[in-house]
């Protein structure tokens, strides 16, 4: 992530809480499938406000992000199982095979590269380490002319309205567990996929 989306994010902490509550409702079936899972140590990519954080249950948690005013809010909302680091997920600080899981919350159409933070995930996860994704991808339907119309717009929110999971190379080195959509369109999909 850039400094200058950095930048827009911390300034965009105040309305956070309002992007929580539009995006609820698909959260809510992946914290549900992430608690599930055995206990295990898991990584947060752009954890955000850390609100959630009361929803990973009995996991370690690390949740990093590159605003450090969301990282200041996520503090408030530690449990005692969560290390928040300021860091990029394009480049982890973390040794190899490190994690048991990993979450991409809504993250990767935001960050300028996305199959390099795919890279750097598969690296630090586990054989058998699950890593969950939950964004919107643009359909093969009437909602891509909608994309395709907030593609400017999008721009100045530092996210691709436009995006494929085509474009995720790398995901072609996990294996798909489960694939979750919602709404109209399946526009949001949670994927589910594992590090052989």
């Amino acid at each position: 992530m850039t400094e200058r989306t950095a930048n827009f994010y911390n300034k965009f902490s105040i309305c956070y809480p309002l992007v929580d509550i539009l995006l609820k409702p698909q959260k809510k079936i992946l914290f549900k499938e992430v608690y599930l899972l055995p206990k295990g140590n898991l990584l947060e990519i752009g954890v955000g406000n850390g609100q959630h954080l009361k929803y990973y249950g009995k996991h370690q948690i690390t949740g990093i992000d590159t605003s450090i005013a969301m990282l200041n809010a996520a503090k408030k909302y530690d449990t005692g199982n969560a290390d928040l680091l300021e860091m990029d997920g394009k480049q982890l600080h973390f040794s190899n095979e490190a994690f048991d899981y990993a979450v991409l919350s809504h993250v990767i159409a935001v960050v300028d590269d996305p199959n390099r933070v795919l890279s750097e995930v598969y690296r630090v996860l586990k054989p058998g380490g699950k890593l969950f994704i939950l964004n919107h991808f643009t359909p093969n339907n009437c909602l891509k002319y909608v994309d395709k119309m907030f593609e400017p717009f999008s721009k100045a929110f530092h996210f691709r309205s436009v995006f494929k999971i085509s474009e995720l190379t790398v995901l072609k080195q996990f294996t798909l567990v489960k694939e979750v959509g919602f709404g109209w369109g399946s526009y949001f999909k949670l994927l589910v996929v594992e590090k052989p």
